[in-house]
């Protein structure tokens, strides 16, 4: 069989409450008209409610659709072990509350003709259904991370990213939570992103950045967020990325 052009790679950690809401049937409505050829990985990071049962159900009548089980390990670790599954040539990282819809992939997929290697969702200063502490703490984080790195890139945190799968496979070990992996405990966000954008600007790959829609549909329930604890994580990462430039760390990877 062909490899497809797109792997649309989706990260899921206890994600009940938005497939229940149909999302699977939102991504499958939407690919089943496109021009090109597709496959959808869901990689599941060692889920601790039905999530598993659940996609098994709802993929069963969507053809290019597959379940990949993993230990639980975090989002990093979920998209790495998708990614060495995965046989399109372009992948895109797609959360599974579809804040951003699979539809604002138009907007990315030009690019990689254009000679691109990385193209990413911007999701803007207007976000439906953004708190403004939310919306004054990413601006915060924005203008501190853009101080330290990636001056050229306005958001590094949406979900919404697509790249040249090899290009993907070759950054990845690179990234800290897969080359010193720590026990994961519950749902976390990380600033991975950061460093993986960070790397792939050092190692000189094109990246493209573009507004997309984005409004919050996260109705999951079984992530224990805190929107404080986030705010500290990521810094913390930002701040260790910047440390791990300056003493030359990456230049020995």
């Amino acid at each position: 069989m062909a490899a497809p052009y797109l792997t649309v790679l989706i990260p899921c950690y206890n994600e009940r409450e938005n497939l229940l809401r149909g999302v699977l049937d939102e991504v499958y409505a939407y690919l089943v008209d496109q021009p090109y050829t597709y496959e959808v990985l869901i990689s599941d990071d060692g889920s601790t409610d039905d999530s598993r049962e659940i996609v098994r159900q709802q993929i069963a009548d969507k053809p290019s659709f597959r379940l990949q089980e993993n230990p639980h390990g975090g989002k990093p670790s979920a998209l790495w072990l998708g990614l060495q599954s995965a046989r399109g040539e372009v992948t895109l990282f797609t959360d599974m509350d579809q804040s951003t819809p699979l539809s604002e992939i138009a907007k990315l997929l030009p690019y990689f003709r254009q000679g691109y290697d990385v193209a990413i969702g911007s999701r803007g200063l207007k976000r439906q259904d953004f708190g403004w502490y939310r919306r004054l703490g990413s601006r915060v984080f924005r203008l501190i991370r853009q101080a330290l790195l990636l001056r050229s890139i306005s958001d590094t945190q949406c979900g919404f990213k697509a790249i040249r799968t090899e290009v993907a496979r070759r950054i990845f070990p690179m990234l800290e939570p897969i080359r010193s992996p720590v026990q994961a405990s519950g749902w976390r966000v990380t600033a991975f992103d950061v460093e993986l954008l960070y790397l792939l600007e050092r190692e000189g790959y094109a990246i493209a950045e573009e507004t997309v829609d984005w409004a919050n549909r996260d109705v999951a329930m079984g992530k224990g967020k805190s929107y404080l604890r986030e705010s500290q994580e990521m810094f913390a990462q930002v701040l260790r990325v910047r440390l791990n430039a300056w003493r030359g760390l990456y230049d020995r990877l």
